[in-house]
């Protein structure tokens, strides 16, 4: 059964220690709005992220914390406000800079659905339970995610993520199941 993916971008490369949270970018500062304290922020996910004020998110590098005062829609972005700056002075200084929540704190899919960042490092089987390698990328394309596996001795493999190819995501086991139709690995064998 196909599952869908919901586009996040984890930008920390490294692993978490036991008990760290994970931070995700969901969005980039980019010109205070008016003359009280309002930013315009430009969205990396769903405006669904931020569906509501009183959101914990993280911005900069260094990951500050703020809680959201007010969200609203503007043009291809969000208006957002933050707790305790009202004026254009006060967040200026975080012009182009990026915007954290923790994974904690996404909205829960729907069963069968996930976020691209819970598929990065996923060991890929075909459907004979032979191992292809390791899921480290998804790229976004127009008419669907293609799936990039990195295998030990060949080159990486492009898996589009379509029905007919990914057959089962399992994100407990950390696996997925895929069917390799004919042409997207040289010298396959189906057996």
């Amino acid at each position: 059964m196909m599952t869908s993916a919901r586009n996040l971008i984890q930008a920390d490369t490294g692993s978490p220690s036991i008990g760290e949270p994970v931070y995700l970018v969901v969005g980039r500062l980019r010109r205070p709005h008016g003359i009280r304290g309002e930013i315009l922020m430009e969205l990396l996910v769903g405006i669904d992220v931020f569906n509501t004020a009183d959101r914990q998110i993280y911005v900069g590098d260094n990951k500050r914390p703020f809680k959201l005062t007010s969200v609203r829609e503007h043009a291809k972005g969000l208006l957002i406000q933050l707790e305790n700056l009202h004026s254009r002075d006060s967040v200026e200084e975080f012009r182009n800079q990026s915007v954290w929540i923790t994974a904690a704190d996404l909205p829960e899919l729907s069963d069968g659905s996930f976020y691209d960042y819970q598929l990065i490092d996923l060991q890929v089987f075909d459907d004979k339970s032979r191992l292809l390698g390791t899921l480290v990328e998804v790229i976004k394309t127009g008419a669907n995610d293609v799936y990039v596996v990195k295998r030990p001795t060949e080159k990486d493999l492009l898996l589009p993520a379509i029905p007919s190819v990914v057959l089962e995501v399992d994100l407990s086991q950390k696996l997925m199941k895929v069917h390799l139709i004919p042409g997207l690995v040289e010298n396959y064998q189906v057996d």
